[in-house]
């Protein structure tokens, strides 16, 4: 009864059909986490071809929003597709306005407010994504907001989402609390490690995606299969 449209709220003042976008996102199967470092974003995602026929160039979880600030959405694929539409808009026109790029905690906000207001009507149906923008702010330095489907946003030392988002959230709190001023090859290292260590999986650099955003080099970027094979080279060695 309470779950039949977005806007009726239960007993206990929850909204279920909310609560079913956050189980559907962690239903995609896939985790992903991001840990920010001294002078380095790093995000990495889990990356599975369903299909053999597929080109595995196409199928991917990370975004560029603009080139200083990308994301990783995760979820149902085609509301990824429109909230990362949505984004890259908001991003434009505000560089359009302003003549600088858009600052990743404002964004954040706009595309976390774009989310509540799914929540607020029974017509509409929310969208099942999880995002993690990441980008160096002129004055924060290294940022990581994630927004959820009910348009909650927080910055964030590090952070994960996704179908083990609880196992891989313990796994980075021992990470930050180890050493919170990581370096460029840390970071990568640390969120690689972090990954597989929650999955219990040893990658290969088709396994994952990795993208990262440096303050000598602020555009968003993907590491290629090569560079993730020597980071991954470098964790069994340390192993």
């Amino acid at each position: 009864m309470y779950d039949r449209h977005i806007s009726i709220f239960s007993p206990e003042g929850r909204l279920y059909q909310v609560e079913y976008v956050f189980k559907a996102v962690k239903g995609c199967g896939l985790t992903a986490l991001a840990v920010r470092g001294s002078d380095t974003v790093c995000v990495v995602s889990q990356k599975k071809i369903p299909d053999k026929l597929l080109d595995p160039s196409s199928v991917t979880n990370l975004y560029n929003i603009s080139e200083e600030v990308g994301c990783c959405m995760l979820g149902t694929p085609g509301d990824c597709r429109n909230m990362v539409t949505r984004a890259r808009q908001i991003c434009a026109e505000f560089t359009d306005d302003n003549g600088y790029c858009m600052p990743v905690h404002f964004l954040a906000h706009k595309v976390a407010n774009i989310c509540q207001v799914y929540t607020q009507h029974a017509y509409m149906r929310l969208h099942a994504v999880m995002g993690i923008f990441i980008a160096i702010d002129d004055e924060k330095g290294p940022q990581i907001y994630k927004v959820d489907p009910a348009g909650h946003f927080l910055g964030y030392k590090a952070c994960a989402a996704g179908a083990k988002e609880q196992e891989a959230t313990n796994a980075l709190e021992k990470v930050v609390r180890k050493k919170e001023a990581l370096s460029s090859t840390e970071t990568i290292q640390s969120a690689i490690e972090c990954l597989q260590t929650v999955l219990a999986v040893d990658f290969k650099p088709a396994d994952i995606e990795v993208a990262i955003v440096t303050k000598d080099h602020p555009k968003f970027r993907r590491l290629s299969d090569a560079e993730v094979e020597d980071h991954l080279n470098a964790i069994a060695e340390k192993d």
